[in-house]
């Protein structure tokens, strides 16, 4: 069959003019059954990969040459395991198979750059897959719900693209680096039945980028990520009839296959053409892209790592070992993945004095594979199952003397550093310590992480040897920490200290903490973060140890207090919220039977960083402050319990009635009410053009626009300008900061 050299073209995409030279001729037509089912039995017998039949199934359907993959699986006497690419990584051997894909075969998998940000859908629930005592080259993610699978993957694409995009040179040249994929299982909680597919780990700019050239040069990200969800899944519904139409995972499958057809019959009829156009060169530049997968692992003898855990480990390990130690991520996802490695490396060591199960039910909960529901479980059912006890246990295990050095050893060889204090091992547990809780205390989550580079919870004695006492009032805690028990007291600063910090009531000290006002997050004096809760949680400081038990008792990982926002952020934050009962954290009073400070009228006063930094060490703020200043009725945060929630104009109505935009996420929402302002702005100014021709023929006698409307309307769009201002300041970034994922190479 001869070989026709590519084609080329120049083509306008937005503003730029871009030079094409590779695109083909054909495209990659439905693989042969015959050699799909070659590919799938190579794959079961090959002696060096373990993978279900449909695990194979969906490797085979996703690559664009199923009978390559057969001939890199098919053992030989020289190679046992075939041709299959090996890399040796901590504690495992990942094997893995060289081959293109077809773009609406992949989805975005999970990532530390994606995983630490903050998010409106969670991340499902990461489980390792055995077989026996041996790990299986895939995981399993657990979602909700069908709609939790679509909206995850719409929120991984629009948030990486609003990020970054290579869409102007995969144009120009195709993605031309490998993706690093693996297959998975999709699980559902609410029984929908599961399926299999590939995910992408590492090159989710660049599937992203690939969606956005598909997408076109008018697209926004929004836009791309519903072209991914729409082309991934469809209108499939999760159940049909009878069970018509085969499994969910065969009608995803059909319904991808006829997307790539309408793809190819567009392509042919776009490449008759003298020149190909545009469209012709955004489908053959993201058709099929070039990928590894992960299809076989093989545990090093002596490691310690649990089975379920080896293949997940080892793929991060390859993630990490260009993402922390090369190309990095942000400063969270580095944390997170140092964290993690480092613990990790204590385990396949083997010589800790702490036992191998406590190790690697830490690790378990470390890295989110063990919920938050199954802590009773793990510590014989005497803690509650809560997010904020699974705070207090991690705090405890990742500090314990026997294994803090060992850690801080292993983060300062993988972050190449010579010294690690309390504050730099701190800095590390943030990202992990405010998983359950990130999206939903969003607004706060910057400060919550400068608080945990600052100390966090780290006191001298939450460092030394103590045991938590597991209670579902830690009210009750306060007794014994006043009559001298370690134990009671370090529950105390670790949980009322991680939810002083996820509540915004304790940040990183600066010196214009000094002048601001007290209901504006001023403080009486500076001091670090873990010195503060060092000082409330002393044996002879009784407010602090009430402020410490009341702010626990009181903490919510679903939810903001209404102390943590100003006024502007919560009104916005209950236009939006699905919840309307207020939370809020009170002032302590020791001389009030329930421990809450009330004003003269008897209302529970809200607690600010003010009263805990106060309360931490009452003399050092008296030499300050004689005479605490007052907090004026018009500033206090509680007052917003009386504020009334944004509503639509004209209306009266609660922005939050329609029940059918309350179970999208905000990002999706977002990008409907951008194209409305965009479409408003269009039509008033539509609206002035023609007023303009109309204002000679109304004459003199009366003006097209009177003089207060103009008044109202100027002062309108003076708003609506310094708005737009601030929020272009908000997304311009200051410096020019290189791609997380490196050089624009494809």
């Amino acid at each position: 069959m001869p070989l026709y050299p590519p084609r080329s073209a120049t083509i306008r995409w937005g503003s730029d003019t871009v030079h094409v030279t590779n695109i083909e001729h054909d495209l990659p037509g439905q693989a042969d059954k015959d050699a799909h089912k070659k590919a799938v039995a190579a794959g079961t017998a090959n002696p060096a990969t373990l993978l279900s039949e449909a695990a194979w199934e969906a490797v085979a359907r996703a690559t664009t040459g199923p009978d390559n993959l057969a001939v890199q699986l098919q053992p030989t006497a020289q190679a046992p395991s075939g041709l299959l690419m090996e890399e040796n990584v901590e504690g495992a051997t990942l094997r893995s198979v060289v081959t293109r894909v077809q773009l609406n075969e992949l989805l975005p998998g999970i990532q530390p750059r994606t995983g630490m940000a903050v998010m409106e859908v969670p991340d499902p629930l990461v489980q390792g897959i055995t077989d026996g005592d041996r790990p299986c080259s895939m995981v399993r993610y657990q979602y909700r719900d069908l709609d939790h699978l679509r909206n995850h993957v719409w929120q991984t694409i629009n948030g990486t693209l609003s990020l970054n995009s290579y869409a102007p040179s995969i144009l120009a040249r195709k993605i031309t680096r490998n993706l690093i994929t693996h297959p998975v299982e999709i699980a559902f909680e609410d029984g929908t039945e599961s399926f299999h597919t590939v995910v992408t780990r590492d090159g989710i700019t660049r599937l992203a980028s690939a969606w956005a050239v598909l997408a076109g040069p008018d697209a926004d990200a929004a836009v791309a990520a519903t072209t991914a969800v729409d082309a991934l899944f469809a209108k499939v519904p999760a159940k049909t009839p009878g069970g018509a139409g085969g499994s969910l995972g065969e009608r995803l499958a059909a319904a991808r296959e006829r997307w790539r057809r309408s793809l190819r019959e567009e392509f042919s009829r776009e490449m008759t053409a003298a020149e190909p156009g545009l469209r012709a060169v955004q489908i053959a530049q993201t058709y099929v892209l070039p990928a590894q997968i992960a299809v076989g692992v093989e545990g090093h003898p002596g490691r310690l790592l649990a089975a379920e855990d080896i293949f997940d480990d080892a793929i991060r390990s390859v993630l990490a070992s260009v993402h922390v130690e090369f190309k990095q991520w942000d400063a969270a996802a580095q944390n997170m993945e140092v964290a993690t490695r480092a613990l990790k490396r204590v385990i396949q060591q083997g010589d800790s004095l702490v036992s191998q199960d406590d190790l690697q039910a830490v690790y378990g909960l470390a890295v989110g594979r063990i919920p938050v529901e199954d802590i009773p479980r793990l510590f014989d059912g005497t803690p509650p199952g809560t997010a904020l006890w699974r705070s207090v246990y991690l705090v405890h295990a990742l500090t314990r003397p026997e294994l803090l050095e060992r850690l801080k050893d292993q983060a300062k060889a993988i972050k190449g550093g010579k010294r690690m204090g309390l504050k730099g091992f701190a800095e590390l547990l943030g990202p992990l310590i405010d998983v359950p809780w990130r999206s939903h205390k969003k607004l706060v989550t910057t400060q919550a992480r400068n608080a945990w580079n600052n100390g966090g919870v780290l006191t001298a004695d939450v460092t030394k040897d103590w045991d938590p006492v597991p209670t579902n009032d830690f009210t009750e805690l306060v007794a014994p920490a006043l009559a001298g028990d370690r134990n009671a007291r370090c529950t105390l600063a670790v949980a009322g200290g991680v939810a002083l910090i996820a509540d915004k009531l304790l940040t990183r000290n600066v010196g214009s903490g000094l002048t601001a006002a007290k209901t504006n997050g001023g403080v009486p004096f500076r001091a670090d973060v873990n010195q503060v809760i060092e000082d409330l949680s002393r044996q002879d400081n009784e407010l602090g140890l009430w402020t410490l038990a009341l702010v626990a008792n009181r903490f919510r990982s679903d939810a903001l207090p209404t102390n943590a926002v100003t006024m502007r952020q919560l009104i916005h934050k209950q236009a939006s919220d699905e919840s309307h009962d207020v939370y809020v954290h009170f002032k302590t009073d020791l001389g009030e039977e329930d421990r809450i400070a009330r004003d003269a009228d008897g209302v529970p006063q809200p607690l600010l960083q003010w009263d805990v930094v106060w309360a931490s060490n009452p003399e050092r703020a008296r030499k300050s402050y004689p005479t605490p200043p007052p907090v004026t009725a018009e500033s206090t945060v509680g007052e917003a319990e009386a504020e009334p929630l944004l509503t639509d104009a004209g209306t009266g109505t609660d922005t939050h009635a329609d029940a059918s935009t309350e179970s999208r996420p905000p990002s999706q929402q977002a990008a409907e009410q951008r194209y409305v302002l965009r479409q408003g702005v269009a039509t008033a100014r539509d609206a002035l053009d023609r007023l303009h021709l109309l204002e000679r023929e109304v004459g003199s006698h009366t003006p097209v626009i009177p003089q207060t409307v103009l008044d109202e309307l100027l002062t309108s769009l003076i708003g609506l300008q310094t708005d737009i201002e601030n929020l272009r300041r908000k997304v311009t970034p200051e410096d020019d900061e290189s791609d997380l994922e490196g050089e624009p190479l494809q």
